[in-house]
């Protein structure tokens, strides 16, 4: 398992950007699929974002498309997820994931390596 840890969670006013990085402890990325997930107070963790390792698939929440992106940086092992037009129903904690060979869905029981969550809280 992959050791990952997200930073970047904020408070950001609605219809502000905010970036969230999830670095790989020494492992490069690139044979990894890579899933942002995100679980607000009394709700199921949901997918929000998740790609494959061969980048050919990519899977979005439907409330999501449209406003956050993702990319990897394999010179520094670290994905990010790239959120703009936020919204107050945005507002969770947020968490990456990855899995070798994945096949990009966006269930949680494909991912086996998860980072330690960053809390993004979206209000004015």
């Amino acid at each position: 398992q992959l050791q990952l840890v997200e930073s970047g969670g904020d408070l950001v006013q609605p219809g502000g950007s905010l970036r969230l990085s999830c670095a790989a402890d020494g492992v490069t990325l690139d044979s990894y699929a890579i899933g942002w997930f995100r679980q607000a107070p009394g709700k199921e963790r949901e997918g929000v974002l998740c790609i494959s390792s061969s980048g050919g698939r990519t899977t979005y929440a439907t409330s999501v498309r449209g406003r956050f992106t993702f990319f990897v940086d394999n010179a520094k092992n670290t994905a990010y997820l790239e959120m703009s037009r936020l919204k107050p129903e945005d507002t969770a904690v947020y968490y990456c994931a990855a899995q070798r060979y994945g096949s990009g869905s966006c269930s949680r029981q494909d991912f086996t390596s998860w980072g330690q969550g960053t809390q993004v809280t979206v209000s004015s």
